[in-house]
């Protein structure tokens, strides 16, 4: 498996795609990347020779985006400003709530987590069965 900014990428896929599996590479990105460094989309990740990934390589740390753990860091600590500025926003991921206004009285149970329980319904014993009275008998003999 190639390793590219410490990262084991797929083998098997196409460059383009498996450029992907960085943290914060799409589609149009890795195509971009694989124009300015020279090399074909449709190659196989396993095909690329050294010199190739250390173009790719190369051209990704020259690149103005942010990759991998400076992407991940900038993220979180956008967050945890929001957090310690006390907005809306920030409260929101305090709690582990839904944070661009989705409902909450129903749904949200990716943010929110599993039910907590709450209205367990309690099945009263069955009675006994009551007998039927018994049928009239015909009047007569």
């Amino acid at each position: 498996m190639p390793r590219i900014l410490g990262i084991d990428i797929p083998k098997e896929k196409r460059i383009e795609i498996a450029l992907g599996y960085l943290y914060g590479v799409g589609r149009a990105l890795a195509n971009q990347l694989l124009k300015e460094a020279n090399i074909d989309p449709g190659k196989r990740a396993k095909d690329l020779t050294e010199e190739e990934v250390s173009r790719i390589t190369a051209t990704l740390q020259k690149s103005t985006f942010k990759f991998e753990g400076d992407l991940r860091r900038e993220i979180s600590q956008n967050i945890k400003r929001l957090m310690d500025v006390g907005s809306y926003r920030g409260s929101r991921h305090k709690k582990g709530l839904p944070v661009r206004g989705q409902r909450t009285r129903t749904n949200a149970r990716t943010r929110k987590g599993p039910r907590k329980g709450g209205m367990a319904v309690i099945k009263k014993e069955a009675a006994p069965a009551k007998k039927a009275p018994p049928a009239a008998k015909p009047a007569g003999k």
